[in-house]
């Protein structure tokens, strides 16, 4: 099987969006070379890389070590933050604030309609 370097250039570059992080500090926590972090994120030296490399950047990315090394395969990785509980209580949070702002622009629709 073929080695899918592009999907791997878009994991890395979407995960990066969602963390907010930038190359030097995917570099300060993968402990690689900015140069190999940035030729693996933009898939600019399509070249075998060691599994210990990948892990280093999926570990850095809040993956499992082999998480990087699947997407390169072609395999589904899963997703790692499926069972997060912090991620679940966030999600929670959120719905709540979603009700709340909700009955706050309820009551506020209410007071202008009753100064009208």
């Amino acid at each position: 099987m073929s080695k899918d370097w592009d999907a791997v250039s878009a994991a890395i570059t979407t995960r990066m969006v969602e963390l907010d992080m930038k190359q030097t500090e995917l570099k300060e926590r993968s402990g690689l070379a900015l140069q190999t972090v940035r030729e693996i994120q933009l898939n600019l030296q399509p070249r075998d890389r060691s599994k210990r490399t990948l892990a280093a950047l999926s570990e850095a990315l809040g993956w499992p070590g082999d998480h990087l090394w699947l997407v390169l395969e072609g395999k589904d990785p899963g997703d790692p933050d499926a069972n997060d509980p912090v991620l679940a209580e966030l999600v929670a949070l959120k719905d709540a604030i979603t009700v709340l702002a909700d009955r706050v622009d309820a009551i506020e629709r209410r007071l202008t309609a009753d100064d009208e």
